[in-house]
């Protein structure tokens, strides 16, 4: 009996050391501290995210020599913000987080998509009570390289910080609006949460949770998708940086499509698109004084446009989602540009009793399929799977 009893001490004590008042029993029963085992306690990051603070991958990207320094010069990453390793980790763990949202469902990635180009195949993107979206979600690569640096497709937000807390205390999309707190309400919530102070001290010096700081880390992740790994980027390399040259990684239809592109358009010309005096390559981001694509008669809302790059992949395009398929929108550029005040003057085409009158471009049916071989071509394939930017939390 006195076997027994010995052999079920050290258990016995293990299961008082879980109890409230393990101290008080232990005294009363007379055990050993020294013979229970100490409960390991669980790190906070490691046990919900698939993160090592020890070995965060690298977010600068690395530039091949058809990014120059002219390219380079239309980042609107500003001097207060570089983006860090660091930082750009804790952006990512925002960007995937659904406690962002009110009931805890969705957070910037339920809308931004890693493998259709950081956008949504559905017109409108389903918000956290089953709303839909006020627009079209828009695609998030090479976003630094729009040199405006406004954001949205209005274009109400001055800089991707000031953008990027937006959607959190929207109504509809993540629900944290003023009536229901607003970014104070979130910051509670993930002052809660054991992962983020160590995020935040790794990133900041100390753990406060601002408005400020999530803005920061956000915006350092967003900025750190950049693309140069298209079939394009291939294929310039291959010929030195010459836009003109025939890439050898391309069909006969998509270089003519390319050639199309970038040949200037103007209303006397045949065999040209002009694309590229706004959707300049190798980023393939909006010139920074580029107005409106004269999707309506009158329309007055100067329109922002993603990069191009991997444009392909996206179910719906324009601000509104209106068009399906790359074919209807090379076609609203060739036949169905609407005048207004707020038309870019590239897309007016010869005087008209009641003024310029819109560009039209003439191309054939051929030419069309070219232009969409084309831009197909700008899938950036490695970075829609890069681990990296992939959600970082360990799901049931």
């Amino acid at each position: 009996m006195v076997d027994v009893i010995g052999g079920l001490y050290p258990i016995l004590c293990r299961f008082i050391m879980k109890t409230h008042h393990w101290l008080l029993v232990m005294s009363l029963v007379g055990c050993r501290a020294e013979s229970v085992a100490p409960v390991a306690k669980p790190d906070p990051v490691s046990s919900v995210l698939t993160i090592d603070l020890d070995k965060l991958p690298s977010y600068a990207p690395v530039y091949p020599p058809h990014y120059t320094p002219a390219v380079r010069g239309t980042d609107n990453t500003p001097a207060s913000n570089p983006v860090t390793d660091i930082g750009a980790t804790l952006g990512r763990v925002l960007f995937y987080d659904t406690q962002l949202s009110r009931n805890r469902t969705v957070s910037c990635a339920t809308c931004h998509v890693q493998s259709v180009g950081f956008s949504d195949t559905r017109i409108r993107s389903v918000g956290f009570e089953g709303g839909l979206t006020g627009a079209h979600s828009m695609r998030l690569t090479n976003t630094r390289f729009f040199a405006n640096g406004t954001m949205f497709w209005d274009r109400r937000s001055p800089n991707l910080e000031d953008q990027a807390t937006k959607p959190i205390q929207d109504p509809l999309e993540m629900g944290f609006d003023a009536a229901h707190g607003g970014m104070g309400a979130v910051i509670g919530r993930m002052g809660d949460l054991t992962y983020y102070p160590p995020l935040f001290k790794a990133a900041f010096g100390d753990p406060a949770i601002t408005e400020d700081r999530i803005q920061r880390a956000l915006a350092q992740f967003v900025r750190s998708m950049v693309s140069v790994n298209s079939a394009f980027d291939s294929g310039l390399a291959s010929v030195g940086g010459n836009l003109g040259a025939d890439f050898p990684n391309y069909t006969t239809q998509q270089n003519l499509g390319k050639r199309l592109f970038l040949t200037p358009a103007s209303p006397a010309s045949t065999g040209a698109a002009g694309c590229a005096s706004c959707h300049v390559p190798p980023t393939f981001a909006l010139s920074a004084g580029s107005r409106g694509n004269g999707l309506d008669l009158n329309q007055t809302t100067v329109f922002k446009s993603p990069s191009l790059k991997s444009v392909a992949l996206d179910g719906a395009f324009m601000h509104d989602g209106r068009f399906s398929t790359l074919h209807q929108v090379v076609r609203h550029y060739n036949t169905g540009i609407q005048a207004g005040p707020s038309l870019d003057n590239r897309l007016r085409g010869a005087p008209g009793p009641d003024g310029s009158q819109p560009l039209r471009l003439n191309l054939s049916e051929a030419q069309i399929d070219a232009l969409v071989a084309f831009m197909q071509t700008l899938t950036d394939e490695p970075l829609r799977t890069d681990p990296k930017f992939s959600d970082p939390f360990i799901r049931d």
